[in-house]
């Protein structure tokens, strides 16, 4: 029993992961981690590959193939590997009709939660002063720090 709800509460948060990540700015980080914990739950048989689906995003004008992840309720799609192409059934176009249940879960809870699950440690990126060098001929700026309007000392 507690088996099947940790696999429906990594499968939530795999939706809001993957949900956040096509609307992001910079995704690779959260594909890398929708990545790795569906490899992970793959290789526990927590999670099973249904079939091939035509993607409605074809890349460079070309019809390609993902594939169907089942996880709990849940079904995703990953690139497929070359032994999938080989092995797995061609399901055809996308059900337009399905949908994931919906999920009540914040995007920071649910990378808590996968980063728990594959034990991932984030990799801090180098602060931007590190790389930043000053010349040897920086002089600081005096703006700011002069008196206006001056005054004029005052001589007797």
């Amino acid at each position: 029993m507690k088996h099947d709800v940790e696999v429906q509460k990594i499968a939530q948060a795999l939706f809001v992961i993957n949900k956040h990540a096509k609307t992001a700015p910079e995704p690779k980080q959260l594909y890398q981690l929708k990545k790795q914990a569906i490899e992970q739950l793959l290789k526990e048989k927590k999670a099973f590959k249904k079939g091939l689906h035509f993607s409605n995003h074809p890349k460079l004008s070309n019809q390609h193939s993902t594939v169907l992840i089942k996880v709990g309720d849940y079904c995703f799609h990953i690139p497929p590997a070359k032994e999938d192409l080989k092995q797995l059934e061609h399901l055809g176009s996308l059900d337009q009709t399905y949908r994931n249940p919906p999920v009540k879960m914040s995007l920071s809870q649910a990378k808590r939660l996968i980063c728990q699950y594959i034990n991932w440690k984030q990799e801090k990126p180098k602060s931007a002063s590190a790389k930043k060098q000053r010349s040897s001929y920086y002089v600081p700026s005096s703006l700011g720090k002069m008196e206006w309007p001056p005054v004029r000392s005052k001589k007797k």
